[in-house]
Parts: C-alpha cells; structure tokens; sequence
C-alpha cells in the first residue's frame, strides 16, 4: 500500500509563478534567435510535482546519507550521452533517495518527464538544453531552482530558493535603481558573458570557489596600475606577490587561435580554485583588475585621515527585499567590517567576504546613495 504524505505547500504556492517564469524566458529567447534549441517548459502541475518530491526526498536519510540530487525536466530525446533505466523510476522520494548517491557530483541530473499520465525519472544525464527547469536539493529542507544559461560558465541562474516555509524568487532585472556591479549581473543574468569578454565568468568561478572551501574569505579587487589601495593595507604585506601571478590573468587574455571551451573551463576552474586557495589563509587577498594576484594575508586598516565606517545600505537581489541602512557590524565578523572600510576609503575598488556561516556579500562605493553597498547574494550561489 503506498504511503501517503502531506503535500508540501511551497511547491503550489510558487508552481504558477515558476510556470509563467520559464515561458517568458523561452519566448524572450525565441524571440532572440528563432533557430535557438530549447528545453521545453513544465506546466504549473509539474512543476509542483517535481518540488514536492525534491523536498521530501531531502528531508530522507539513506544509510545516515542525506541526499543531494537535482532534477532536470526533459524527454530523453532532448539530451545526448545519457544512461537510460530499462524501468524508468517512479518520482517518489523513497526511489530518488536510494539512487541519490549515483548522483550526488555536481554536474550530474536525473532526467524527469512524463510517461503517459505519470511523472517518471528515466535516467541520469550530464547534457541538459538551454532553459531547462532544474530543482536541486542543496540541504534537507533547501531546494533551489534554476535553469541552464548556455555559455561557457558552469554556473546556473538561479530563479527560486525554497527553505521550508521561506520561499525567495531571485529578482529579475530591477528598475530604478544604481546599476548592479558585473559580478553581480552575472548572477543574476542580466549579461551574457558568452558574447563578450570572459572577466564577469572568472569572477562568479571565483566566488563559487570562495565560498565552497567553508574557511571564510576576504578578496580585494583594486585597479590595476594604482598603488593607492597600500594606504589601506597593513605594509608590508605578509605574503606579497613579486611579480604579481598572473595565472588567471594569462587565461583572460586574447589569443592568436581558437579555443576549445572545455578546455579553457578547466585551465579556468584550477587556476581559480589556486587564487581561492588563498582567500583561506587569515587576512585579505589583493586581486587586481587584470586578475593578477597582488598578495595576500594582508591585514586592512582605516586610511590616514579618513573616517570609521559607521553605516552600508544592505540590498538582497530577492523579490520584496528593499535596501536597508545597517552598521557594518551587522552584517558579520571582522571581515565584513573591514571590507566595508576599506571599499570606503577605497572607492575604486571592491570587496568580496565569504563567511564560514555560507553568507556571501559584495562591497562598492555607491556614488548614488553616498555610501557602501552590501549586496548579500549567497541565494545566487547555492
């Protein structure tokens, strides 16, 4: 007899919403390029089909394992490479828990689609089409939802982060407000890093990296060719660079030839994961705006002559959340502290702070506004 559940109310309270979303993204695309190939978009009731099982699926144990799997809406024609299950898997949290370990890699998604007037799991794919609606069980009770952006960035745009009871819609473009800073744009998918340079993909690998290792970190970014950012810095700096490494540098570079992507993806994901490396170690890394690294462990000082930092306008890139005037203390540690003093007193440059806790925050001087802006964005990194 099969076992009854309660239906997991975030996933009807946000289906439509999602529905509505993926259409008018594919339209939006369509209407960019006729030819373009893309995934085909899940009606509310699937879409609720699908939360429901991932949020039950994560609040299961396998063997003292919680599951972590993602879950991709596609037909199997729409995919390459694929291992298809001879008998496709019932979507039930109960068979997706006990193949989740097959899953677990980031990268790897069961393939979900209808089979009659059911919905099944028909086998596991790395290749997904552009727009393809994926739910992703990050944590027991954290679902997020996102899509394939088709460009050379493993990351994905997210669109929603369902936490229990919590639900955030990550905000689409905003209107009358300060420009977003390109990290930040990235994210949100506002640009398309595919068709021009590849610095705003190397600094979400980089924040992606930050992030993942659980230390903490703190990176600077100044501009190159200025030495001003010293006068915020502890001298000398215990583990300066001389000559800056430029690995990172070197692979933002043009080159004479063409490039195969996959190739420059991982040239790009080692050297990151080496800067990020760093970012773990006490102290601020100092990063250029060539990508150059400048040092690190550095130690940030309020500037000669200039003020203590006594407020930042907070802003969260979710649906309903609006800038609020905190203390840089609120925001966190030390670090947060510090990198808002010195994105104060250094009004070119920004900052970059991973906390230990997962919460990740940009600093930029704000013209506009006359103060720091904190942009809290770990929803956008999950």
């Amino acid at each position: 007899m099969p076992i009854t559940r309660e239906p997991y109310a975030g996933a009807r309270t946000i289906s439509s919403r999602l529905h509505s979303y993926f259409t008018h993204k594919r339209e939006e695309a369509l209407c960019r390029d006729a030819e373009c190939r893309l995934a085909s978009v899940p009606d509310a009731g699937t879409v609720e089909a699908v939360i429901d099982a991932a949020f039950w699926t994560s609040l299961r144990r396998e063997e003292g394992y919680s599951p972590r799997i993602s879950l991709a809406f596609l037909a199997p024609h729409e995919t390459r490479n694929a291992l298809l299950f001879e008998r496709p898997l019932a979507l039930d949290p109960g068979a997706l828990a006990r193949v989740a370990l097959a899953v677990e890699k980031p990268g790897i998604h069961l393939g979900v689609w209808h089979a009659g007037e059911e919905i099944c799991v028909w086998g596991i794919t790395r290749v997904i089409p552009v727009l393809c609606f994926v739910v992703e069980v990050a944590a027991p009770g954290l679902l997020v939802v996102k899509h394939y952006r088709g460009e050379e960035s493993r990351k994905f745009a997210n669109v929603a982060v369902l936490e229990g009871d919590q639900i955030k819609l990550v905000e689409q473009r905003p209107t009358g407000r300060p420009e977003p800073p390109p990290l930040l744009k990235s994210l949100l998918g506002f640009d398309n890093p595919a068709s021009g340079p590849r610095s705003a993909i190397t600094m979400v690998q980089l924040a992606l990296s930050m992030s993942s290792h659980g230390h903490g970190a703190l990176l600077l970014v100044v501009p190159a060719g200025s030495e001003t950012w010293r006068e915020s810095i502890v001298q000398p700096v215990p583990y300066a660079a001389s000559p800056p490494f430029g690995e990172i540098a070197c692979l933002n570079q043009p080159s004479d030839g063409p490039i195969e992507p996959h190739a420059w993806q991982e040239a790009l994901a080692s050297a990151v994961d080496s800067v990020s490396g760093l970012t773990a170690v006490d102290g601020a890394v100092v990063l250029n705006s060539r990508y150059e690294v400048l040092g690190f462990g550095g130690r940030i000082a309020r500037r000669r002559g200039w003020p203590r930092i006594e407020e930042v306008l907070l802003t969260e890139p979710i649906e309903g959340a609006e800038p609020v005037v905190v203390h840089p203390q609120q925001l966190g540690g030390t670090r947060h502290s510090a990198a808002a003093q010195f994105v104060h007193d250094q009004r070119d440059g920004v900052a970059l702070v991973a906390s230990q806790d997962g919460r990740f925050t940009i600093f930029e001087w704000s013209a506009d506004d006359d103060k720091v802006r904190a942009h809290r964005i770990e929803s956008l990194l999950l």
